[in-house]
């Protein structure tokens, strides 16, 4: 494991975390482990993870019944483009989606995260229109 002080220095040379301006000088604490609601710092401090931050806030850290599941599907593929490409999890997925959701939503398009989820909804919104013959439509 690199030390504690060369971790910290290679990531404030580095590293732009989020919510920060890129040449901010914030404080960083090194994570060693995270299990449950608790993250353990690399000074033996714990934390309780208030703000229940992505999907650990329905699962916790360090799930073992998630860690089983990702190292079960690594033992094939980590991750596939999705571009012109398919595979059995993600169709399994998409028809458990698809019979969960209202009829009029027979269509799954997936993404990895918020970001892209907002350029994929924008280009969808922008395909509809054109799709109606109205590509110059940018309002309500």
């Amino acid at each position: 494991m690199m030390p504690i002080d060369q971790l910290l220095q290679q990531d404030r040379d580095l590293v732009w975390h989020p919510y920060s301006a890129i040449a901010a000088d914030v404080p960083i604490f090194p994570v060693v482990s995270a299990r449950g609601v608790r993250i353990k710092l690399a000074d033996g401090r714990e934390l309780i993870d208030g703000m229940s931050s992505w999907w650990s806030a329905i699962h916790g850290y360090n799930h073992p019944v998630i860690n089983a599941a990702l190292s079960r599907q690594m033992q094939s593929m980590a991750h596939v483009m999705f571009g012109g490409l398919t595979h059995a999890p993600a169709v399994q997925l998409a028809t458990r989606l698809v019979d969960i959701t209202p009829k009029a939503l027979q269509t799954v398009f997936f993404v990895d995260s918020g970001s892209v989820a907002v350029e994929v909804a924008l280009k969808m919104a922008i395909q509809y229109w054109y799709g109606k013959g109205l590509p110059q439509k940018t309002d309500s």
